[in-house]
């Protein structure tokens, strides 16, 4: 790893370079994601062993498309605020074709694994998670239109998916609502963000909904598209989960919906954070609830 490192550095590259590289902290709710998609699912249980190659599998497939995104972007990441600090931004990590074969070497290593310990539909989804992140999103849509995060964010619903197959290929009715509520939820979750930090994605040139059409008529594209989330969160009790998880998506629905209309009535930097928080806690209460009713109440 010394040949990654700028010419003026003589110690070994930091942990915390390493962990700013492979965007830990979404990979781990990636994983967690795909751990509510195997919970929901109507198979059998898994193998300790089982369970923990889906967990690294998701969340190294997730770690090698959040270095690609970093090592993709590294021209345009000096300009915005929110990552002019990456390391390959700053030079920390010396930007070169080694970390193509580490990415590469890590997408291979999860999807194998998942392959050989879970099954082909697993190994499918965990590949497309990170395959939608990587090339979909990053290399494809960002720079190109303001649809972007809307197909980029299928990365969160592939995951529940690769957790749902792990026990079973053949897919519930409960795990694909759970993944379209996913699907749903990134656009107004990512928008949020983006009004925020608007001035960034202007002076990079990347077409955010905000930089097309402006804060006021985001804002209140991402108030319509979180009431459309909240409708949807509830299918997955249609199907199958029961009073926790209904009682979990009001509350989380119920907080996302006023912070949005809030975020409608002003946009601002302030409106936009709170509500991109609002939304970060509606999906975690979701998917926790989903865990517990399915795994502790119907069991």
């Amino acid at each position: 790893m010394e040949s990654t490192l700028p010419p003026n550095r003589s110690s070994g590259l930091p942990i915390r370079a390493i962990l700013g590289v492979f965007k830990l902290r979404i990979g781990a709710v990636i994983t967690f994601t795909a751990l509510a998609g195997l919970a929901v699912s109507s198979g059998p249980s898994l193998s300790p062993a089982q369970f923990l190659v889906l967990t690294l599998a998701v969340l190294v497939s997730s770690a090698s498309a959040g270095a690609f995104n970093q090592y993709y972007e590294h021209d345009i990441d000096p300009l915005m605020s929110r990552t002019r600090k990456r390391v390959f931004a700053t030079g920390e990590v010396r930007h070169g074709p080694v970390w193509l074969v580490v990415i590469g070497a890590l997408m291979v290593l999860s999807v194998g694994a998942a392959w050989l310990a879970l099954n082909a539909w697993s190994a499918l989804f965990v590949f497309l998670g990170a395959f939608f992140y990587a090339v979909v999103y990053t290399v494809w849509l960002k720079r190109r239109t303001w649809l972007n995060i809307v197909f980029g964010g299928l990365a969160g619903s592939w995951a529940v998916l690769a957790g749902a197959t792990a026990a079973d290929p053949h897919m519930g009715a409960v795990p694909l609502a759970l993944a379209f509520v996913l699907f749903l939820w990134t656009p107004p979750h990512f928008w949020s963000l983006a009004i925020a930090f608007h001035d960034d994605y202007a002076a990079a040139g990347v077409p955010m909904l905000p930089v097309v059409v402006g804060d006021k008529r985001a804002a209140q594209t991402i108030l319509g598209s979180t009431l459309l989330l909240v409708v949807a969160s509830f299918l997955p009790a249609m199907v199958g989960l029961g009073a926790i998880y209904v009682v979990c998506a009001t509350v989380g629905g119920a907080l996302f919906i006023h912070k949005a209309w809030l975020l409608a009535r002003d946009p601002n930097r302030r409106t936009a954070m709170s509500c991109f928080h609002a939304s970060l806690a509606q999906l975690m209460l979701v998917l926790t609830a989903a865990i517990i009713d399915a795994r502790l109440v119907s069991a």
